[in-house]
């Protein structure tokens, strides 16, 4: 199947939407086979206010309308106490929610952006996609992320060349409660970061109040110059702060 084919089939489509580069490409491909379709963004107190603006922009980019809807994670005990499987019970309440929004506007599929290359045996959430019955487009038409990034550059997309993003929650390690304290410093973090010019890094926190910092290989030189810029921006937020030597894709999820 490829995508023109699966659009032919199903002409209303929601989207689960996230700002990505799968979820926009995808977005893009109803909108350029002709569907009626509409995206649908989750804000929770995983997500920063940056994401929800740069979904935002990239809907609007593609002239497809967004629905925003809200999720108070940190309300659902499930969610907070962090177990291993805490992925899937946020996924599930995502999902549940964004289905009753689109089936109020009358749409009876939700797609999602899952591509190909996503692991089931390392994302909890594929559970909750099935239960949920979300169809992932991307991954039934054997599109992989350096296919989406492709062809995403190809259509012009602003999202082709955006680094992969989890939320929040997925800096906290497993076991760990989950309290907006904490993600408030690992935001803020991130966010001070971001303004320095470094970009694809991770802040992970570590029990009870310290940071590790993960960048890609080819930042870490500029992180050694600005070292003590560093430090004196997250010494506010954390009691210390260390550098991870592991460099992504040498390791399990980044």
């Amino acid at each position: 199947m490829d995508l023109r084919r699966f659009f032919g089939d199903n002409p209303r489509v929601a989207i689960a939407f996230s700002g990505g580069a799968d979820s926009s490409y995808l977005l893009y491909a109803a909108k350029a086979a002709g569907c009626e379709v509409r995206a649908y963004f989750m804000k929770s107190q995983f997500q920063p206010k940056s994401e929800l603006y740069s979904a935002g922009c990239l809907a609007d980019s593609i002239g497809v309308p967004m629905t925003v809807g809200t999720l108070d994670a940190l309300g659902d005990p499930a969610i907070v106490q962090n177990s291993p499987d805490r992925c899937y019970h946020c996924k599930n309440a995502i999902l549940r929610k964004i289905w009753e929004l689109a089936r109020a506007d009358g749409f009876a599929v939700l797609c999602d952006g899952t591509n190909a290359d996503d692991n089931e045996s390392d994302r909890p959430g594929f559970r909750a996609q099935r239960e949920q019955g979300v169809v992932s487009p991307l991954r039934e038409c054997g599109l992989k992320k350096a296919d989406i990034r492709r062809l995403s550059y190809i259509a012009g997309l602003l999202s082709h060349d955006k680094p992969s993003y989890s939320c929040l929650a997925t800096r906290i390690p497993v076991g760990t409660a989950i309290t907006q304290a904490i993600l408030d410093k690992i935001e803020s973090a991130e966010e001070a970061l971001s303004c320095m010019g470094f970009s694809d890094f991770r802040v992970r926190f570590v029990p009870p109040c310290s940071a590790r910092l993960q960048f890609p290989d080819s930042q870490w030189d500029e992180a050694a110059a600005r070292r003590i810029e560093i430090l004196e921006t997250f010494q506010a937020l954390f009691e210390s702060t260390a550098l991870d030597l592991y460099v992504r894709g040498h390791y399990g999820a980044y």
